[in-house]
């Protein structure tokens, strides 16, 4: 079975998922200069997730979407486990929102473009000020019901478990007084883990759990960041609970 997963993907998925990934980017990139980038922003990228997902035949399970309310702007936190969560994020989360990503990211042909259309914030962190036009950025976009989603660790995980949350989100709720939704990703590094590099994928389930909003005002920051840290740890499997170190962070 697992040599007739591989072959399907080598000779059907792949060839969709790239031209998938491409149309959608290229739509995107049109869209958004034409106008609503609001809408082209999010609605492609959200097709294109669950496609992924249903082209590479993989379950996925959602809970927790009635704990957000639909005009709140929220900061979404989330472990990150692999590539993967990417496409849950993305297709799952159900929410309108913008990434705050690498700007690395931006290089990626087509795609980084896209993103770039889109209204996605790169993280820049060459200095002081690069790091204030970051936040500057995000606090445009954080109105009218429009949300951001983080992955605090900065990294994937090399082994599932989960490494420390940087503070940059919480600094960002703190600031707008926006509740931060912790959000749980597993099964994405069993799908397809950060140490097998360019791989096949590994059919695993995939499961999105949205917790409840963390509210801001009135609460120290370090506090807000440990209970979405213990929020995301406790919905993990037994097994990929505990903090192990990334040295990549």
């Amino acid at each position: 079975m697992k040599y007739l997963y591989r072959t399907y993907q080598l000779l059907i998925a792949a060839p969709i998922l790239l031209v998938l990934t491409a149309l959608t980017a290229i739509v995107t990139i049109i869209g958004c200069t034409l106008g609503n980038a609001h809408f082209w922003g999010y609605f492609p990228g959200c097709i294109w997730s669950r496609a992924f997902c249903r082209v590479l035949l993989l379950p996925v399970h959602t809970s927790g979407h009635e704990h957000t309310e639909k005009h709140q702007s929220y900061v979404f936190v989330a472990n990150h486990q692999g590539a993967f969560d990417i496409f849950m994020i993305y297709g799952y989360l159900g929410r309108n929102f913008k990434w705050l990503m690498k700007r690395s990211l931006r290089d990626i042909p087509l795609v980084g473009k896209a993103c770039e259309k889109a209204g996605h914030i790169f993280v820049d962190k060459r200095g002081p000020k690069s790091i204030q036009n970051t936040y500057d950025s995000a606090r445009k976009v954080l109105r009218n019901g429009t949300s951001v989603v983080v992955f605090p660790e900065g990294a994937r995980s090399f082994t599932g478990h989960m490494g420390v949350f940087r503070k940059g989100a919480f600094q960002l709720a703190e600031e707008l007084r926006l509740p931060v939704v912790p959000v749980t990703i597993d099964g994405s590094f069993q799908v397809l883990p950060r140490t097998s590099g360019v791989s096949f994928v590994h059919r695993h389930a995939l499961r999105l759990t949205i917790h409840k909003p963390i509210p801001t005002e009135g609460r120290a920051m370090k506090d807000v960041m440990q209970e979405a840290y213990q929020t995301i740890m406790a919905a993990q499997p037994k097994e990929l609970q505990g903090f192990v170190e990334n040295k990549d962070q």
